[in-house]
């Protein structure tokens, strides 16, 4: 994989979506709660937040924020994870949010047989107001330049316009020789009101003709770009990890100018114990992660993101196949032990699961 670069780029990675607060009622339930933590959290930028806090590079987030006192609640925490903030978009507010306003995500962590629940509230948010010509793309990839640039299905479902302005923007890194990862991450609630998975496969086909780097789980290869694999399920038996890789063969060969396919691969036997494992396929050939039977679990939310994160990390560090689905993996399974959207690991922790440490207390 040919990467811009270091010198003379401004930005490791770039991400492009939205943003929202992320209201967490901690061990109850959002039904009957008295009190919410709050978190900031959104797929894309999860994985830019991931790649500056954990693996220290430059990073940068494209999104809209309204401008009012949740807008700078937001901005509070951006500070705290220390994504660039320059190129944000901000939106007038108009006193109610009845044309702009920021997006809410209510989230239980589940625990046992009750699984995690996520109750979006994000509406006209603005980040779903965006359009195309908005941002300057130019600016961001030849006059600041960029190596790497992610975004995913989350953002693409969010308006009619935010497709347009997705494929925009990988125009724009494509002319650039900026490396583009996209996560599929399918949400039914997203596209439910639009046209469901039908519509999913229609937008999602024409942003994969952009993309180098392809990530997703067993729904988001079925259920957002439209391949099926008889009897494939979300689990790490032997046999479904062999089915897998043929659904991966197929995609490549629909769309062989993927230079990299990852899936993460997990089996759920509570909210709180799931096994985990990743595959990633480069250069023809599979590469495996270590599976992880029986990982115990805090919150599941952003484990996916924070999978990319540390595989994007990899092939930005110059790492081979084996070791960027590690990285990945292994900062996956980390994030999911903290409470939040975002990973609270670090490199050298990453490096050490990675290497077989155990969890015996340190001194």
């Amino acid at each position: 994989m040919r990467m811009r670069p270091e010198k003379e780029c401004r930005w490791d990675a770039v991400s492009l979506g939205e943003i929202m607060l992320r209201l967490d009622p901690g061990e109850g339930r959002v039904r009957n709660t008295r009190s919410f933590r709050v978190w900031e959290g959104g797929g894309e930028y999860n994985v830019t937040r991931g790649l500056k806090r954990c693996f220290g590079l430059n990073t940068t987030v494209v999104t809209a924020i309204p401008e009012n006192d949740l807008g700078y609640l937001l901005l509070d925490f951006l500070y705290q994870g220390g994504v660039d903030t320059s190129h944000i978009k901000w939106y007038p507010y108009d006193g109610i949010g009845r044309d702009v306003r920021l997006g809410l995500n209510f989230t239980e962590r589940g625990f046992g047989i009750r699984g995690a629940l996520g109750v979006s509230d994000r509406a006209n948010s603005a980040a779903s107001k965006l359009r195309k010509g908005d941002i300057d793309w130019k600016r961001i990839f030849e006059d600041e330049g960029a190596r790497w640039f992610h975004c995913g299905g989350i953002f693409a479902a969010l308006s009619d316009t935010t497709p347009e302005v997705l494929l925009e923007a990988m125009e724009a890194a494509r002319s650039a020789g900026t490396i583009i990862s996209y996560d599929l991450n399918y949400r039914p609630s997203l596209w439910k009101a639009v046209g469901g998975s039908e519509r999913a496969v229609q937008v999602n086909r024409e942003i994969a003709k952009y993309v180098d780097v392809m990530i997703g789980n067993e729904e988001d290869f079925t259920a957002a770009l439209g391949f099926e694999v008889e009897g494939l399920a979300e689990d790490v038996t032997d046999l479904q990890v062999d089915k897998f890789k043929n659904m991966i063969r197929t995609v490549v060969k629909e769309f062989p100018h993927f230079q990299a396919v990852a899936t993460t691969l997990r089996e759920v036997h509570s909210a709180t114990v799931n096994d985990w494992g990743a595959i990633l396929y480069h250069g023809g050939e599979f590469f495996e992660a270590q599976h992880r039977p029986r990982l115990e679990i805090m919150d599941r939310v952003g484990g996916g993101d924070s999978f990319a994160s540390g595989l994007i990390y990899g092939f930005l560090s110059g790492k081979d196949p084996q070791q960027c689905v590690d990285y990945g993996a292994a900062h996956g399974a980390l994030a999911m032990t903290t409470p939040g959207d975002t990973s609270m690991a670090s490199l050298k922790e990453v490096e050490k699961i990675m290497a077989g440490a155990s969890a015996r207390v340190e001194r």
